[in-house]
């Protein structure tokens, strides 16, 4: 099990790991070994996601989620499969990290007196210019 949070644990054969060869410095074994890391999380289908972290991380995750609900990340940057799939780890880890953290709720407020005075007074000099103008366009 994968602990994301203390309450929210994730059990390692949920994720799915598939190697392809990756582009980029690793000389001519980049040819010969595939160390590029494709991580694959069904979010949709988890057990251990609670429903309001399962639609925030498929939110946060964009074009990385598909249709079906299944987040997908590429892991590239190292040149060993081991590194590419634990940062592919962590980098999931972050995400739903994130999506478990509760939107702070927005608290609507009102424009100060000052505000508001200061708003109209910049709209009376901005009409009086503009009405200054037009007076000389028809002389």
């Amino acid at each position: 099990m994968i602990e994301v949070t203390p309450g929210i644990r994730i059990a390692e054969d949920e994720l799915s790991f598939s190697f392809v060869r990756a582009s980029g410095p690793g000389g001519q074994n980049v040819n010969k070994v595939s160390t590029a890391v494709q991580l694959r999380f069904d979010a949709a289908n988890s057990p251990n996601l609670p429903e309001a972290v399962r639609a925030r991380a498929l939110r946060l995750a964009g074009r990385r989620a598909t249709t079906e609900g299944v987040i997908v990340l590429d892991a590239r940057r190292h040149r060993t499969q081991e590194r590419n799939r634990q940062d592919a780890i962590d980098r999931l880890m972050a995400l739903l990290q994130r999506a478990a953290e509760p939107p702070k709720p927005r608290t609507s407020t009102t424009p100060t007196r000052a505000s508001r005075l200061k708003r109209l007074d910049d709209k009376r000099r901005r009409a009086a210019v503009k009405r200054a103008r037009t007076q000389r366009d028809e002389e």
